[in-house]
């Protein structure tokens, strides 16, 4: 239904997809002017941030495309209108990823894919079957464990009622903080984005076994292709937390 409603006006359909993929690309434009003053950043180059950036960008697109509207689990809480929700024979999930579903979130799937797409032109990649594979897999895997944190965050807006802006801390700024190298950052959050919010998995590991380059925490190789076991181990326990979190669930009582 939101679809079609969307389709009706095609023009403001056009002009609302590519706004967002212009302001989205002005965190890549920020990285190009970086680059007009250093040839390296935490010894990657801009092709190399570019792979980093495009993976990231396209997963996220996907996920927010999918779940991003369950940011607003925590007003319906608070208004009372998740309640029409629960009367229904669908799935609350679904319905709210549904409700004023936003097809203009495309844009930062293409720009995210364009820029990856780029990238993969320019870095000096010594392809084989395994990393030819890899590329698909850390996209649709890294949008899967996007998905997890937002599931899990609109779990956690069952108990802490205003809390959009932590689940978006988690999945806005894990996607600025992945368009970086993670030799930027102390070992401390690498270990905290790879054992506790396994955002790592999402584009670093599985880009610097593309690129050839160790990880900076010493793990093996064969750790790059384990993002889709960690995007379903993720999502088991925030699927659970989101039962949960419904269950608590006790109206307004107006």
């Amino acid at each position: 239904m939101w679809i079609r409603s969307t389709m009706t006006y095609r023009m403001s359909f056009f002009l609302s997809m590519t706004g967002n993929a212009a302001l989205t690309l002005l965190d890549f434009v920020a990285i190009f002017i970086m680059f007009s003053h250093v040839e390296v950043l935490g010894g990657f180059t801009l092709s190399e941030i570019a792979l980093l950036y495009g993976s990231s960008s396209a997963s996220l697109g996907f996920a927010d495309l999918l779940l991003g509207n369950t940011f607003r689990v925590g007003a319906r809480v608070r208004d009372g209108s998740l309640d029409t929700m629960l009367v229904r024979p669908v799935p609350v999930l679904a319905q709210i990823a549904a409700d004023r579903f936003a097809l203009r979130r495309l844009g930062r799937t293409g720009q995210g894919l364009a820029v990856l797409g780029w990238a993969l032109s320019a870095v000096d990649v010594d392809w084989t079957a395994g990393k030819v594979l890899l590329v698909p897999v850390m996209v649709i895997a890294g949008a899967g464990i996007f998905g997890a944190v937002m599931v899990a965050g609109a779990a956690f807006q069952f108990v802490a009622g205003d809390a959009a802006e932590v689940q978006n801390s988690f999945t806005y700024g894990g996607n600025t903080m992945l368009q970086y190298p993670p030799t930027v950052f102390g070992k401390e959050l690498v270990r905290a984005v790879t054992f506790i919010v396994p955002l790592a998995f999402v584009n670093w590991l599985p880009a610097l076994h593309l690129l050839g380059r160790p990880d900076p925490l010493g793990l093996p190789e064969w750790v790059a292709y384990l993002s889709p076991l960690v995007a379903l181990a993720v999502f088991v326990p925030a699927s659970l937390a989101w039962r949960a979190g419904l269950r608590t669930y006790r109206s307004t009582g107006s």
